[in-house]
């Protein structure tokens, strides 16, 4: 039997028709498994968590058969509650597969602590441009007589607070400042010049008549 013979018999044109068969089954199964495995053309769009506390967080995402990991809480937002989604990765709107991890920040529990600083003995035009700077509100304005216009004490809540005390940013700081009115009473106690020349001449003419 010839080489053409044997290709056009049909024991091998049989084996030649299982075989393709076979790699079509084979490709079939192949392409079936892959587009189970990577979820093929199976897309989500991501949700908007923004505002959502960690309980609807979790019960959405199980939902739609995705997960999250939260990463470090950012700067205090009052714009969003407490302990929600203040950020995500991916964003809103993206397109992602199914098991896919979005990752979140959550809004801390209130503004950062921040020390107190030292401005007692300044002027209250140095002393207030100093604590709004570093985030405080500058609250009641009470005077004590003193020597100077400087800033005496330093209150919050009611208490005295100390430089250095660690608060909260956006805590309202009542200050007790002097209202110079011993300056003014010394001022008008201490005598003029004609008057202090007054009783040297006096104890002069005294000393002459002894």
């Amino acid at each position: 039997m010839t080489f053409f013979q044997f290709v056009f018999s049909k024991a091998f044109l049989k084996q030649l028709l299982i075989a393709i068969v076979a790699l079509l089954v084979l490709t079939f199964l192949i392409l079936w498994w892959l587009r189970i495995t990577t979820n093929h053309n199976e897309k989500i769009e991501v949700p908007n968590l923004a505002k959502m506390s960690l309980d609807k967080v979790e019960e959405k995402l199980d939902e739609m058969d995705l997960r999250y990991e939260i990463l470090d809480s950012a700067n205090y937002n009052p714009d969003f509650p407490k302990y929600s989604v203040i950020d995500q990765i991916p964003k809103p709107g993206k397109f992602v597969k199914e098991d896919r991890k979005l990752y979140l920040t959550l809004n801390p529990s209130g503004y950062r602590k921040i020390e107190v600083p030292d401005v007692l003995g300044r002027t209250r035009r140095q002393a207030e441009p100093t604590l709004l700077a570093m985030g405080f509100v500058i609250g009641k304005i009470s005077y004590r007589p003193h020597i100077s216009d400087n800033v005496l004490e330093l209150r919050y809540k009611g208490e005295k607070l100390e430089p250095g005390t660690p608060l909260q940013k956006t805590s309202i700081i009542d200050l007790i400042v002097g209202d110079e009115s011993l300056n003014r009473i010394q001022s008008e106690e201490e005598p003029s010049e004609e008057n202090q020349d007054a009783p040297v001449q006096n104890e002069e003419e005294n000393n002459g008549e002894f």
